[in-house]
């Protein structure tokens, strides 16, 4: 059975640091040597050394060129990721090891691509198509199969601040291709300037890790940090993967990232609550809820949530300020795990009723009719709602390939 492996990205997480932490945590080194040279890269190895970061003793992985540190020398060549995804395809590594790297390369190229407005085929790699890179992120994919990783849970990831130089000149934190592989990933922020999660880091994370959050319930088994470069910064430039037992079945969910905004209000008057309420499903907001609660000198309040994703949440904000009596929002980062949903139209003995199908690792979790659809029904043909809601997942359950569509 396979391990559960918790990457605690407290400080940021580049490649050298996810593949140090794993070696760190057990990987033999040995054997990942093995795999890094079926790569036949020319004159290229790496080395493993022990550092101490705030105190704190970890794996500091290198990678070298001609007896160079790879990234202290980076090369000049540029590779397009059809060149990458074959060098790939070619070596002799197990399946398992080609599919993870060649995911965290096309995830990249996608984000190249986006950034630059061509086409993914067009993408030339710079710094992260150089030999350090290259092998890092097939070192982070043998690591995680030779340490027997079969589910990663990554905490929120640190980017940092500030401006970083890179081929294309100064450009502020996160960098752009950073950016786009961290959309729907949670963040955090830590106090620290400079690049703290790469764009290698970004990807890797983003590939191997099926959520995002808190440490899950585990045993615990093995612990490893990977060192950074960073030195004299207040939180330690360490990344720690916790490695363990968890579930022996792990569920699977659809995740994504998404704001909850809270206003308390003790002065508005009910009629503007649920209009503000109204406005904020109107503005895009996926939910909104008010829960009652008693403010300062015992003066009965409420609530108001409003749950928005990105796109939405600075105009839901901006409403809850100009519409409401509040004078703070509160904003809350939160990573949801949700089941597949599916919109289909059952055949009832009084007519067609919408439903929503929820699925998880693909089997049917839940049937919900739709009310609104349950309601015009009932109204048509002077039966009670409840009837047609119980009709209607009825005829899900017993549908044949005519009656449900």
């Amino acid at each position: 059975m396979g391990k559960l492996a918790f990457i605690d990205a407290f400080s940021g997480v580049s490649g050298d640091m996810f593949v140090a932490a794993l070696l760190d945590a057990g990987v033999d080194a040995e054997a990942l040597r093995a795999q890094i040279d079926a790569l036949e890269l020319p004159d290229v190895s790496f080395s493993v050394d022990r550092v101490r970061k705030g105190g704190i003793a970890g794996a500091r992985f290198q990678v070298r060129c001609g007896g160079k540190n790879a990234e202290e020398h980076p090369s000049t060549e540029h590779r397009s990721l059809s060149h990458i995804l074959s060098l790939i395809e070619s070596a002799r590594i197990p399946v398992k090891v080609k599919q993870t790297a060649s995911d965290i390369f096309e995830r990249l190229g996608r984000a190249e691509a986006m950034v630059h407005g061509v086409t993914v085929e067009k993408v030339h790699f710079h710094e992260v198509g150089g030999v350090d890179s290259i092998v890092d992120i097939v070192a982070a994919a043998a690591a995680l199969l030779l340490l027997d990783i079969e589910e990663v849970v990554c905490s929120p990831l640190p980017l940092g601040s500030g401006t970083i130089k890179c081929a294309h000149g100064m450009l502020p934190v996160p960098g752009p291709a950073t950016a786009e592989l961290v959309k729907g990933i949670p963040t955090m922020e830590i106090g620290e300037t400079g690049e703290l999660t790469t764009p290698t880091g970004a990807a890797i994370v983003a590939a191997v890790a099926s959520s995002f959050g808190s440490m899950p319930a585990m045993t615990i088994e093995a612990i490893g940090y990977g060192a950074g470069r960073r030195d004299g910064s207040q939180v330690p430039n360490l990344l720690r993967v916790i490695v363990g037992s968890g579930p022996t079945v792990p569920v699977q969910h659809q995740t994504d990232s998404v704001w909850l905004l809270e206003a308390n209000l003790d002065d508005a008057p009910g009629e503007l609550t649920g209009y503000v309420c109204d406005q904020l499903r109107n503005a895009g907001a996926l939910d909104v809820f008010l829960t009652p609660i008693y403010m300062k000198k015992n003066r009965p309040g409420v609530i108001i949530s409003a749950i928005v994703d990105d796109a939405n949440c600075h105009a839901a904000e901006q409403l809850l300020f100009h519409q409401t009596t509040t004078f703070g929002v509160r904003r809350h980062r939160c990573t949801r795990s949700k089941l597949a949903r599916e919109q289909l139209q059952v055949q009832t003995a009084w007519g067609e009723v919408a439903v929503k199908v929820g699925r998880q690792n693909g089997q049917v979790v839940t049937v919900s009719p739709e009310f609104e659809s349950c309601r015009r029904l009932s109204e048509a043909k002077n039966i009670s709602v409840k009837e047609v809601m119980a009709a209607a997942v009825a005829a899900y359950h017993n549908r044949s390939v005519d009656s449900c569509r």
